[in-house]
């Protein structure tokens, strides 16, 4: 569907089922995509989900895939945009779930917004977020190779080589053709905004609402290792693993993301561990 946000045109896709809050168990889920993303990274989470009974809102930030206006520059930027979305929308509250960059933006808008959010899931998350610096350059000079670096690193290798998707589809393409056809300039504006949000403990520590920590174990792009801190500073907090599973888990895993997150929803204030630190 398209709403409009701030002034602009915004694709909000809802996972093949129409947007009806009043159906679903639970409040309304809103999927963020990560950097030089859009909507489509979801697309298959999105269908088991909404065959689930959730009613989803998954939006093409700023200045990505449908979605008008410019590119935001920060993470607190996108997290105030946020409310804009869900006042378009008509929803007072929502659960947020983001991924990589996603992550960041749904974790300072809970800090920010708490009465607007009633639960996080976060994956693929890191705070801070440093993007090394030969990345932000090639992202600025040579977007086309810094995405198939992040392609790369993304995905685990037996993903890679046996193709995923199924059906004549390769996996690793899907990841790679979202990400190609993002604007000129968006994959260097997001990297940065990553590499330059310096507030994720600070904000979890204000953070009220249950909390998922979802990890894939393989995750080159925010390694597991980094994540003691951030679990650490959230206080109503689960933790769950997907082994064998890359950065990109939403094409990679899809059936276990959806898995983990109706787990979430269906008992989001049980404190548990899943996999280990």
């Amino acid at each position: 569907m398209e709403l409009s946000v701030a002034g602009y045109g915004c694709h909000v896709a809802t996972g093949g089922q129409p947007f009806d809050p009043a159906r679903s168990a639970w409040p309304p889920l809103v999927l963020i995509h990560g950097a030089a993303n859009d909507c489509d990274a979801w697309h298959k989470v999105a269908g088991g989900l909404a065959a689930a009974g959730c009613a989803l809102l998954v939006p093409d930030l700023p200045g990505h895939g449908l979605s008008g206006g410019e590119p935001l520059s920060s993470i607190e930027a996108l997290a105030d945009w946020l409310p804009a979305l869900l006042d378009s929308a008509g929803v007072a509250a929502a659960i947020l779930v983001g991924h990589s960059m996603g992550s960041l933006v749904a974790l300072e808008c809970a800090a920010r917004y708490p009465q607007r959010v009633g639960g996080l899931a976060l994956l693929g998350a890191s705070a801070p977020m440093p993007v090394a610096e030969a990345l932000l350059s090639s992202a600025a000079t040579h977007p086309d190779r810094a995405l198939r670096m992040m392609n790369d690193y993304s995905l685990t290798a037996p993903f890679q080589l046996r193709g995923g998707g199924g059906h004549g589809v390769w996996g690793p393409g899907v990841t790679l053709a979202i990400m190609r056809r993002s604007p000129p300039g968006v994959l260097a504006i997001d990297l940065a905004n990553c590499n330059n949000y310096r507030h994720g403990l600070d904000a979890a520590a204000q953070i009220t609402c249950p909390t998922l920590l979802l990890v894939a174990r393989r995750d080159r792009m925010t390694p597991r290792r980094n994540l003691p801190p951030l679990q650490s500073a959230l206080r109503q907090v689960q933790r769950a693993e997907i082994p064998d599973c890359g950065h990109a888990m939403m094409n990679e895993q899809p059936e276990a993301v959806v898995e983990r997150l109706l787990k979430f929803l269906a008992n989001p204030t049980t404190p548990t561990t899943d996999g280990g630190a």
